[in-house]
């Protein structure tokens, strides 16, 4: 006989955490490595469009319905002169990338960007450069993107053929400002007063912008939480979000442990949303901060690989991770962590988006093609629309060399409210038991079981590949509704996504 872990889930329509932010789901595009030339751009390819743009590579995109994407970095922004990719191709010069030891051609700026995210159905998240220049290179970059005329940057923008502003809603104020790597790396009070400065010049230049401060590049640094605490004396009434950026890895090679980490993101965040209400508490402030994850995923498998690139060439393969299958376990979780708290998460992005550790790898020349963390982070985008549900959950736990009382179980569920459907994100961390689920949905009354999708492999380490997709997920799982309970085994390490719908929808 199999054995089993147990959980037990209680969905109600009724326990509402909030209404999701679609932009969780977004992605983020940096002039790094292979990401613009050779993955969203390449005009040599056999699937390029009119404008240089991989049409194989945006159908993969559209497939993730991906709301908002960042861009142009990322460390690179932090010495980017944003005037050298806009105007004609012959006359953008070529840089030496700093960030990354590589040349920028500059064959794709602002204006080429803004084009590919509408071709791809997304929404441009800006950076500005508070690296090596500040509010004049802010306030004139809005002023190229959004103002509709009759000024020098706007005007400079209808002569290089875009008549209509970009509309660019979403911006970050600089990048990671408090990391030493950083060209123009701050302490924490320069980088609030910046900060402050040039929110206050932007917001002049367009009032219905968004602005997201810098935090800590991540939980490890030894400014953390401090950082965020005094960047937000200085900006809390300036900005609307704050940043958070972590990356994992399974160094140890300890997959029960590796699985375990959405527990360290889930700290991370609430020690975020802590210090944010401490902040307005200390101000006496009416405003909620929000916080925008706007750099998370997985980030380990290149790192060797990277140490042997020569430098200064054009777009080297950098950073280019492949996942395997636990990989995509982990990114199920972290997806569920910002369901868990979409009341204050309101914009996160997957890093990166193509072949820069990236759900979606090129071959230039060549075959584009899905990456194991392409399905859960497509899963969460195209069914994790509506109201975020509270469930409650009891789960059998274990313990790991940095976690204890970890639940084999780690579920979210959502509410599509306009689809009249219900949909549970669920993953069993168990490496070797199946996990018998029973999930309470009497408050649905009259919806049916959808779909079960399931994510497994019996080898966690196992990887997609160009014409070789090993890890790819399947709708024969077993859920079965009755009387208002929903009953399934979840397989031993896996992915699921359990949809309900109302009968007659």
């Amino acid at each position: 006989m199999t054995s089993t872990v147990k959980a037990k889930m209680i969905v109600d329509k009724e326990f509402q955490i909030s209404r999701i932010d679609k932009r969780i789901y977004g992605s983020f595009i940096e002039h790094l490595g292979r990401a613009v030339y050779g993955g969203i751009y390449e005009p040599d390819h056999p699937e390029a469009d009119e404008n240089g743009f991989r049409k194989d590579v945006i159908e993969l995109v559209q497939g993730l319905n991906v709301p908002i994407v960042r861009y142009p970095g990322g460390n690179m922004v932090s010495g980017y002169n944003w005037e050298d990719g806009v105007g004609p191709l012959a006359n953008r010069p070529r840089r030496l990338e700093l960030a990354w030891r590589t040349i920028e051609p500059n064959y794709v700026g602002t204006n080429e960007f803004a084009d590919w995210c509408k071709k791809v159905g997304s929404e441009v998240m800006m950076a500005v450069n508070l690296g090596t220049r500040g509010i004049e290179e802010a306030r004139n970059l809005i002023e190229y993107c959004n103002h509709p005329g009759g000024s020098y940057y706007s005007d400079l923008r209808i002569s290089h053929g875009y008549k209509q502003p970009h509309k660019i809603k979403t911006w970050c104020l600089g990048n990671e400002m408090d990391g030493p790597w950083q060209i123009g790396h701050k302490t924490m009070d320069e980088y609030g007063r910046i900060a402050l400065e040039t929110a206050k010049v932007m917001r002049w230049v367009d009032p219905d912008i968004e602005l997201v401060a810098c935090g800590s590049s991540n939980s490890g640094m030894p400014t953390f939480p401090q950082w965020e605490a005094t960047t937000l004396e200085h900006t809390y009434e300036a900005v609307d979000y704050i940043s958070l950026h972590q990356y994992f890895g399974n160094r140890d090679n300890d997959s029960a442990n590796y699985l375990a980490l959405s527990l360290e993101m889930d700290r991370f965040i609430n020690t975020i949303i802590s210090v944010c209400d401490y902040i307005k508490a200390k101000k006496r402030s009416k405003k909620t901060m929000n916080l925008s994850f706007d750099e998370w995923n997985v980030w380990y498998h290149s790192n060797e690989a990277d140490k042997k690139i020569d430098p200064w060439t054009i777009a080297p393969p950098q950073l280019e991770d492949i996942y395997n299958f636990e990989d995509a376990l982990l990114v199920g979780t972290l997806l569920i962590s910002f369901l868990k708290r979409s009341d204050r998460v309101k914009i996160a992005c997957l890093a990166q988006l193509v072949n820069v550790i990236a759900p979606i790898m090129t071959d230039n020349g060549g075959a584009a093609w899905k990456q194991t963390i392409y399905y859960p982070y497509m899963h969460a985008s195209v069914f994790g629309r509506g109201i975020a549900l509270n469930p409650v959950i009891v789960s059998d736990k274990y313990d790991s060399k940095d976690f204890t009382d970890v639940p084999y179980l780690e579920a979210a569920a959502v509410y599509n409210d306009e689809a009249d459907e219900v949909v549970v994100f669920a993953v069993n961390r168990s490496l070797n038991d199946g996990l018998e689920l029973s999930c309470d949905v009497r408050s649905f009354a009259g919806y049916r079981i959808a779909e079960h999708i399931v994510l497994e492999n019996p080898n966690l380490k196992a990887v997609n590949a160009a014409g070789a997709e090993t890890v790819k997920p399947h709708s024969n799982g077993n859920a079965k509704l009755n009387d208002g309970i929903v009953n399934a085994v979840l397989p031993k390490q896996s992915w699921n996504v359990i949809r309900l719908r109302k009968a007659d929808a």
